[in-house]
């Protein structure tokens, strides 16, 4: 993705990030604790709602901002750009490689981390450092309203929280109940191209085709993201092939399948580009992805029916 990548401190500085980290969490306490858990089932607690959170992934620097508290959001990863704020905020790294004097630097009450993206060793240096940091892994869309809940709680934000974790439910509950029914489809999602990534089941991209009516063609995969060759996709033959639209200087991922006529999806035309900000990210936005998916889907249906 082009994310600068920066080197950990060295270990001759660790002793003294240890001793910052402490200064930095040494404040008085306040009465207010707040106690919740991680989506790991660790406990997390802090003496106050946190008023300094650094984001390790651009999906929870969303959540953050739509939990009400991007005021609190002091420092990003290099990959996070919506909302428009998120932009002008200090940058710490990759999702996989941080510069841990610049996270001390910006004085964390809270690190937000997703469990699946960013490394074991990244999040345990974290808290090796006395940082506490906080888990996210979401993999149904219920996961994403919970998530808004707890990212409030934390932030002391929790009444602007509930209001669009209430919000996503409701749109949610409506894309459901519209596209419930529907003749199904069998969908290829390719993720990537150069190798070729897909989806299983426990993806969030999987329970968006399956809201729509759609029926992932690599669900049973075992692996979270599966490596898949040409000639699987070939024999599965699927209805329809979704990819997210290319960005400047990406090349078209529909490319190759226009050209292999023997599969039914490229010769019925039945070859869909979707906004991959709001699709691929598990935020309160996968609801105008997820409603694109669903027309396209149903647009799909309509040419096939005539």
């Amino acid at each position: 993705m082009g994310a600068l990548r920066l080197n950990p401190a060295p270990r001759a500085t660790t002793a003294a990030l240890l001793l910052a980290a402490a200064a930095l969490l040494s404040g008085p306490a306040q009465a207010q604790t707040i106690r919740t858990t991680d989506d790991t089932g660790a406990a997390i607690e802090l003496a106050r709602p946190a008023q300094r959170i650094v984001s390790l992934s651009p999906h929870l620097t969303e959540l953050l901002f739509a939990a009400g508290a991007g005021a609190q959001v002091v420092g990003v990863d290099d990959a996070s750009n919506y909302p428009l704020q998120a932009r002008q905020l200090p940058r710490i790294g990759s999702s996989s490689t941080l510069d841990y004097e610049r996270v001390l630097a910006l004085k964390p009450d809270l690190v937000v981390a997703w469990s699946s993206g960013n490394p074991a060793r990244l999040v345990a240096r974290l808290q090796g450092l006395q940082l506490p940091v906080y888990r996210n892994e979401i993999r149904r869309f219920d996961d994403i309203a919970s998530t808004l809940r707890r990212l409030g709680q934390l932030a002391g934000t929790s009444a602007v929280a509930q209001v669009h974790a209430q919000r996503f439910e409701a749109e949610l509950a409506t894309l459901r109940e519209r596209y419930a029914g529907r003749t199904s489809l069998r969908v290829f999602y390719q993720i990537w191209t150069q190798p070729l990534i897909t989806v299983n089941e426990e993806h969030l991209i999987s329970n968006a085709i399956e809201l729509c009516g759609g029926r992932n063609v690599f669900a049973a995969e075992g692996a979270f993201t599966p490596l898949v060759g040409i000639e699987a996709v070939l024999r599965a033959d699927p209805d329809v092939i979704v990819t997210s639209a290319p960005v400047a200087g990406e090349t078209d991922g529909l490319a190759r399948w226009r050209r292999l006529r023997t599969l039914r999806a490229a010769r019925e035309g039945s070859l869909i580009t979707i906004d991959a900000d709001t699709l691929h990210r598990a935020t309160d936005r996968i609801i105008d992805g997820t409603r694109e998916l669903c027309e396209k889907l149903d647009a799909v249906r309509s040419r096939r029916s005539r």
